[in-house]
Order: C-alpha cells, then structure tokens, then sequence
C-alpha cells in the first residue's frame, strides 16, 4: 500500500515562441532563487532542501535561498508557491503531504493536481518507528500489544496533520488494529523533542533527522518503514519483518514549481538537480541519511504525483484521517 512570473509570460504568449523560449532559457537565472520549504528548520524537507540547495546555487551562479514556511500541514507554504509569478524564481520543497492534503482539506487555496508542475524528485527517505526510552517495549510485537492493552492511552506524534509521519502511522494503526492519540507538531524536531521527553510516546521519524538520536540511545529504533532494511541501520528489522507483512510506507521529496513556469526553466532546473545528486559528496551525505537519490523529473514525476495523490486519498478515506481536523 505503499506508495509533488511574470517576466516569461509576455514571450511564451506573443507570436515567436520558439524565440520567446530561447530567452526565456538564456536569461534564466538572473536572479537568487528561492525554495520554500513545508517544515520548519531541522526537519528532513529541510535539510534535503539545503543540501540540494547549495549545489544548485553553484551550477545556475546564483544564490539559492531557503524560506522555512512551516504550518497548516505545509498548505501555507504551497499557497505561497502557487500564487508566486512562474518564473522558475520560487520553488516549492515538498513531500508526501502534498499528495495527500487534497483528500484532507476541503478548501485549499490551491488545486494540487493542477497548479504545480513537477521539477525533480529529490530522494526516497526511510522512516523509522521510534519510540520514547520510557516506552517498555523492544519490538513492533511488543509495542502493539501495549496498544492493544491500553486503548486510546498512548500518544503518536507526527510532523504536522496529512504529513507522511501522520499517514504512516494511521497505516500502521490500521493494520495492528490499535488505537492511539495524535498530537501533530510543526516539524520533526518538536517532534523529536516531546519524544524523548515522554509526551509522546512513538513516532514515524525521518530516518535521516532521527539517526543521530537512535545511535546515542536518546530514542529507540523499533523498525524502518521501507520494504527492505536500511543500509544506516542494518540490525533494525522492517515493520513488514516485524508482525505486520506487507506493510510499507516510504517518505519522498521533492521540488516542484508553479504550474506555468516555462519548460526551458524546468528543464534546466531539473538537469541541475540530476548533477547534484549524482555528485559525490551529495551521494555520501544522501548515503548517511539513508536516503536513495531520484531520477524522475519533469513529466514522470508528474506522473508520480498524481499516482501519489489517488493513493492518498484512499489511505484518508479508509483511516478517517480528516477527521483530525474537525
């Protein structure tokens, strides 16, 4: 069940367009370029944002800014983007939740599926069932069956309401047949915080912003989310291998721009984040993080998109997520 402004409109919509195109891929970019990103800072959209970032920076020679936009499930930060001029100038950085906060919210300032266009996805992330260390439970086994013991007693956290922390787990409550409180924060490190404080008591993290707490034992690692086991962490078993088979939940990120931005523009945007995630050091921080660097840009994973926002929909439909937002 496993599993995205002005200055080109005048030469794309006056006679000459092969001309207009040609400038519009010339003079692009002349200008600093900004990423606007879901979550706050800290939180894996963001750290891939700046890393991807960076090089993308080096390779069009100007700046490249990330704007941190955190709230209301990362709608904020989309509504932003999609009113933004498509000039290839802002970006959005983005996740699961874009797919999924179509079947979630009924009034968006946005329509998902046709006011964005697909640049890159950017890398596949395994997340990780963590729990807090007061947690008395050492497995997926052992953890379900204090659950199942103590109904509505426990807490989840999530990155925020239809964020694929959020999602994940009403995946994983739905087929462990338990049921838990959510608390949804405002990114994966509050998140992380109330997590090893106790407030909460598990977690769908992030595999990449979690590691260095699992390794120093501030939260324990039950199990990855993906259908194998993560190189970053090779002794944690899957939640598929751990009682629940065929589950599989895997996080994505990705850049996607206003739908009108030129294809000059998009195009180059995407070869320039193919360089840099093929880039040696891009690939071992990647590696670190457990995270699987993407090829699909510009209409296939437009194409991915879409898949992602039919999938998402039927995961909110049969788990009821919307209903934590009445």
């Amino acid at each position: 069940m496993s599993p995205f402004r002005r200055s080109f409109i005048p030469l794309l919509a006056v006679a000459g367009l092969s001309a207009g195109t040609a400038s519009a891929q010339d003079t692009y970019p002349s200008r600093p370029v900004r990423i606007v990103v879901t979550l706050s800072a800290g939180s894996q959209v963001d750290i891939l944002a700046r890393l991807v970032g960076e090089k993308l920076g080096q390779s069009l020679g100007q700046p490249v800014i990330v704007d941190n936009r955190p709230g209301a499930g990362g709608t904020l930060a989309a509504a932003f983007v999609a009113a933004a001029a498509p000039d290839g100038y802002t970006l959005l950085m983005t996740a699961n939740g874009h797919a999924i906060n179509p079947a979630l919210y009924d009034k968006l300032r946005f329509d998902t599926a046709k006011d964005f266009r697909g640049v890159s996805l950017v890398a596949v992330v395994p997340s990780v069932l963590v729990t807090s260390p007061g947690v008395p439970a050492t497995n997926v086994s052992e953890l379900i069956a204090l659950l199942k013991a103590n109904p509505g007693k426990y807490n989840y956290a999530s990155p925020g309401v239809g964020s694929a922390g959020h999602m994940a787990t009403e995946l994983f409550n739905l087929d462990a047949k338990v049921e838990a409180t959510h608390v949804p924060y405002k990114g994966t490190p509050e998140a992380l915080t109330d997590l090893m404080g106790g407030n909460v008591q598990y977690f769908f993290a992030p595999l990449g912003a979690t590691l260095p707490l699992v390794n120093t034992g501030k939260v324990k690692a039950l199990a990855v989310s993906t259908a194998a086991r993560s190189p970053a962490l090779p002794n944690t078993p899957t939640v598929a291998e751990s009682g629940l088979p065929g589950f599989q939940y895997d996080f994505w990120y990705g850049l996607v721009a206003p739908a009108a931005t030129p294809k000059p523009v998009i195009e180059r945007l995407a070869s320039d984040i193919q360089k840099a995630l093929q880039s040696q050091d891009v690939k071992e921080k990647l590696a670190a993080q457990g995270a699987a660097p993407s090829s699909l840009t510009d209409t296939k994973f437009d194409q991915f998109l879409q898949s992602e926002i039919r999938k998402s929909a039927e995961l909110v439909r049969i788990s009821g997520a919307a209903n934590a937002l009445k």
